[in-house]
């Protein structure tokens, strides 16, 4: 049985979450995090010692990072039409789901703690309005690369990158403020609707 560390509402283990309902893998949940059981106890930070959710144990097998424990499950349970073994099919669902860790998710963080987080340390509104056009310029290369594929992010079958960029992709559609429409995005969000676990763990009214 696996066992994962961190609360339901945080995006990172919704990611895992996701992929667990896509392979139909048993689990157990323990809530973690701010408002649960703290991540900087002693018997959390054995385990993770960046004191970050989510935390995978799968036996005496112990992983944390988000991105990395969906590639394990996907390795390790049968995941091999969301994650192939074959290497230019595999690198190019790594490429889209290091753009979404790196590029997406820096560009949308200050604007979402300020505009749905309301964090008191981000009430800029210079550097909220940066935020919010940095974040539309990497949607729109996201939009431009689903008119490519006419389908899903690293082609025309729904793989393991699409599972972390949903998830953004719903952050972005929860996030107060004025958005260009970007057509093929709003397209493949609703496509992503047929798939197991979205409406439980992305479109589930959590941004």
């Amino acid at each position: 049985m696996l066992t994962i560390l961190g609360k339901a509402s945080s995006i990172n283990v919704r990611k895992v979450l996701w992929v667990c309902a896509e392979l139909r893998l048993d689990f157990v949940r323990e809530d973690w995090g701010t408002g649960f059981q703290s991540t900087h106890a002693a018997e959390f930070l054995a385990l993770n010692p960046n004191g970050l959710v989510p935390v995978l144990k799968d036996g005496d097998f112990v992983l944390w990072e988000s991105n990395s424990i969906i590639r394990y499950l996907a390795s390790r349970y049968g995941g091999e039409h969301l994650y192939p073994v074959e290497p230019v099919a595999r690198a190019r669902i790594d490429q889209w789901i290091d753009w979404q860790a790196t590029e997406l998710n820096r560009s949308w963080s200050y604007a979402f703690l300020a505009l749905v987080r309301r964090s008191e340390m981000h009430q800029s509104a210079d550097e909220t309005a940066r935020s919010i056009a940095s974040w539309t310029q990497e949607m729109a290369i996201l939009d431009r690369q689903l008119l490519t594929t006419g389908e899903y992010v690293a082609g025309l079958a729904f793989s393991l990158a699409d599972i972390p960029i949903g998830l953004s992709v719903n952050r972005w559609f929860s996030t107060p403020f004025d958005r260009p429409p970007f057509p093929n995005v709003a397209a493949y969000f609703d496509r992503l609707g047929d798939r197991p676990g979205f409406n439980e763990y992305c479109r589930n009214g959590l941004p």
